[in-house]
């Protein structure tokens, strides 16, 4: 092995699993390892990543840490927002947005560096592994990807203690026990799954939740927000022009605050088996109603609706880590083009779990008061137009009667 590889890129949180996989790396290959930690907003202190990797042997030059926050808002969620994507309908997609910009980053220090491998800690069952691995794949065609647990015998948590004990890793106290449940965070989301959340029948216990208050502990009143939007983007809360990074931990706020963004799901792997999740997206629930409200008076039906098909196809291609791939990127152009008009201020309604639309306006609202009046349209709409409008499409089905004896 050690002659095949000469440095290896190493996704690395800091964490056990991560600083197990360092040295593991440094072990079997018997080369460099060059540590990158990205800070996409996940709201934990990142110099002891630094601290970790310098113990450990990595050299200084050779430690990342990068603030990606307002790539990923802006090249990644924002994009992804604007199609209105759901996995399977409910699933805003927070972890699995965040893989492609690790990916990349990855591959530039590789490139950067001359560094001829990749290494991240995705487990064998999960999607991760997948979502990191096509994203490399796709922008170095020739790289090599290590995936140690795929690789090594360190099949459970007490293996990997004894590791890190045997090579003097230093053990947070709190990962000395079995973990209740295992998590990752972003700037979008935080997911928990595994151990107390494996049984679907079970309530998700209310300490699985960091992210946002219990609903029906929230406040008593309701509280209204405004979003302005442009061209499909979020560009201001309450009038006040922000960043998309800023836009989005603003609304997160919010969103902590009132209790909103809880999902609990069961959902279908892309490596075939289903999985149990606990998703808290504050922000991002907010936001993906409020572009859905600006759409409704900016979107002609045609285009709303044909965006609605694409929505799921488009969130299958995210879910599945196909970021990178020329259908995804079809996809996009489609629904950027459909944002040209986007532009206007949704009014919000932020009450104990709920998000409601309660106003939206824009310069160019499809919306006429005039033609939909219940009084006086002064000839903007003569409803007798309306009858050979139904005669035409009843025609078939008329004709589908009279041949089947109706």
């Amino acid at each position: 092995m050690s002659d095949q590889i000469n440095r290896i890129v190493l996704a690395f949180s800091g964490g056990l699993d991560t600083s197990v996989i360092l040295k593991w790396l440094q072990q079997t290959y018997q080369c460099e390892v060059v540590t990158f930690t990205a800070d996409l907003g996940q709201g934990e202190e990142l110099e002891p990543a630094r601290a970790k990797a310098r113990l450990m042997g990595v050299k200084e030059e050779h430690i990342f840490i990068d603030d990606l926050r307002e790539e990923f808002v802006k090249d990644y969620v924002f994009p992804m927002m604007r199609s209105n994507a759901l996995y399977e309908g409910l699933y805003l997609l927070g972890t699995s947005i965040a893989r492609p910009l690790i990916a990349k980053r990855q591959i530039e220090i590789a490139k950067m560096l001359g560094a001829d491998a990749v290494s991240h800690g995705a487990t064998g069952k999960g999607n991760d592994q997948v979502r990191f691995e096509l994203g490399y794949y796709a922008l170095q065609p020739d790289i090599k990807v290590i995936a140690p647990w795929r690789e090594w015998d360190l099949t459970s948590r007490t293996r990997l203690i004894e590791f890190a004990e045997q090579h003097q890793i230093p053990i947070p106290r709190d990962k000395r026990g079995e973990s209740p449940f295992s998590t990752d965070a972003n700037m979008l989301h935080t997911s928990s799954e595994g151990k107390v959340l494996e049984d679907p029948w079970e309530e998700t216990p209310d300490f699985v939740y960091s992210r946002t208050v219990n609903p029906e502990d929230a406040p008593d009143a309701p509280e209204y927000i405004t979003i302005d939007f442009e061209r499909g983007d979020g560009v201001a809360i309450n009038g006040v022009g922000m960043s998309p990074a800023t836009l989005l931990e603003t609304l997160n706020e919010y969103g902590r605050k009132h209790g909103i963004g809880r999902l609990d799901l069961v959902e279908n792997r892309f490596v075939g088996m289903k999985s149990r999740g606990m998703y808290e997206t504050p922000g991002g629930t907010i936001y993906h109603l409020a572009h859905r409200g600006i759409e409704q008076i900016t979107l002609d039906r045609g285009a709303a609706h044909l965006k609605d098909e694409l929505a799921p196809k488009y969130a299958e291609l995210i879910y599945n880590g196909f970021w990178f791939s020329p259908e995804r990127e079809m996809l996009q152009a489609a629904i950027d083009h459909s944002q040209e008009k986007v532009t206007g201020t949704v009014r919000l309604k932020l009450y104990k779990g709920g998000v409601y639309v309660v106003g939206r306006k824009s310069p160019y609202t499809l919306y006429s008061e005039k033609v939909v009046t219940f009084e006086d349209d002064a000839g903007a709409y003569d409803q007798r137009d309306a009858a050979g409008f139904i005669k035409l499409n009843a025609l078939r089905l008329r004709l589908l009667g009279r041949r089947d004896g109706l």
